[in-house]
């Protein structure tokens, strides 16, 4: 019943509304993908004069890309590879593409109508779509995903793959889990922020390292690995034997979806996030989003593929990196799969306790933080199976009332 719930959410209809949606808004906005990152550099190194003293805008992208850069940064890519084949990776760069302009218009539509009581999409749907109740309903599916997605789905997976290495009572490991995201998200934005400044730049340097050299040592192989993107993606070689069709949908379908499931462009969550910068600035925050989409995808995706296809004709994530020196490849992924699923935890806390405290205004946020800790704990004693099943639900269910206001209020963001 889930699964067939999960697939009528994220079926044709919500892929191609996203498309769709992106479409638009990136010919509306005179392809403005192109123009971010010169803005984005421009800003890094100018004093903003427009501050509502939030968090700095280095913690938030860290906070930000810390949601998007999971654990599907390295195994999301392996899936993708193993299912829709090679071919899967250009669609999920055209996802990404599109998915700029998406987060783009969210961002700008966050900072507009956010307030320190309303914030992302609840707010621009709320007061800029005039629909207090579709606010309510974003919320809610929210406040499910981060407890799903966000908090005990992400820790289930990283306990698995600490138990191949380490022998460790998972009770043990629960107590542990609870401490360790209890202490971060307890402190609030700010504190989230500076975990996720240290963590995820350390992480993502140490990962690109090995994948390069993962790479140099299969340098023949890499312009054969984008061939087998490119020719993958349109069935160039599938065409001789007839049968492009389907292997084209079949990559097309699941590289989109995959792309989506990685940067979340369309879905909400980037809004919460920036909602906590020191700056008000609209452009800002919506270009620095842009970013972490192109970044995460176009980046960090594209990395992981091209190791991949290059070290494994399975597309193991084990196998990829047994080949590092000294014997430290299983550890080491293991090691790099708890820092990007930690800073996915308590990045998505933050989502999941804006959108609670819309719901509930007048509960403390304390509450929260100690429902949130525990139900990534029981990622450590439980199967996830059908609680990943039922977090992609929710999470697919953000994006309906999130994209029916980006499309209703899509003059006011060409305006701005």
């Amino acid at each position: 019943m889930l699964e067939r719930i999960n697939s009528f959410v994220w079926g044709n209809g919500l892929v191609l509304l996203l498309l769709f949606t992106g479409i638009l808004y990136t010919l509306k906005l005179r392809f403005i993908q192109f123009r971010a990152i010169p803005f984005v550099l421009r800003s890094a190194f100018s004093e903003n004069k427009n501050s509502n003293r939030g968090l700095s805008q280095w913690k938030t992208v860290c906070m930000s890309l810390g949601t998007a850069m999971g654990t599907g940064n390295i195994t999301g890519v392996a899936a993708a590879l193993a299912i829709g084949g090679a071919g899967s990776i250009f669609w999920m760069w055209v996802s990404a593409f599109l998915g700029m302009a998406l987060v783009y218009s969210e961002n700008s539509l966050s900072v507009k109508y956010s307030t320190a009581d309303c914030k992302g999409p609840m707010a621009y749907i709320s007061k800029g779509l005039g629909s207090p109740v579709l606010a309510v309903c974003f919320a809610v599916f929210c406040v499910l995903a981060s407890l799903g997605m966000g908090s005990m789905v992400q820790v289930s997976a990283v306990a698995q793959s600490i138990r191949q290495y380490i022998n460790v009572n998972p009770y043990i490991l629960a107590v542990i889990v609870f401490a360790a995201v209890f202490t971060v998200v307890s402190g609030g934005a700010d504190r989230i922020g500076t975990a996720a400044q240290y963590m995820l730049p350390a992480a993502s340097v140490a990962y690109a390292v090995a994948c390069i050299w993962i790479i140099s040592t299969h340098i023949d192989s890499v312009p054969d690995a984008f061939m087998k993107i490119f020719s993958g993606a349109f069935g160039v070689r599938q065409a001789v034997g007839g049968i492009s069709g389907a292997l084209i949908s079949k990559s097309l379908s699941v590289g989109i979806r995959r792309g989506i499931f990685s940067n979340e462009a369309g879905l909400g969550s980037s809004p919460l996030l920036h909602s906590s910068a020191e700056s008000d600035c609209e452009r800002l925050q919506g270009m620095w989003a842009m970013f972490e989409v192109f970044f995460d995808t176009m980046v960090c995706c594209t990395l992981s593929a091209v190791t991949f296809i290059c070290a494994s004709s399975e597309f193991s994530v084990s196998e990829t990196f047994s080949t590092l020196p000294l014997g430290i490849g299983k550890p080491f992924i293991a090691a790099e799969l708890t820092v990007f699923a930690f800073c996915t935890i308590i990045g998505w806390y933050y989502c999941g306790e804006s959108a609670f405290s819309y719901i509930l205004p007048n509960t403390g946020t304390m509450i929260f933080c100690l429902i949130y800790a525990f139900s990534a704990s029981l990622g450590a004693v439980c199967k996830a199976e059908a609680v990943w099943t039922l977090s992609d639900i929710f999470n697919g269910l953000m994006a309906f009332p999130n994209l029916a206001a980006l499309l209703l209020m899509i003059k006011k963001v060409k305006r701005e």
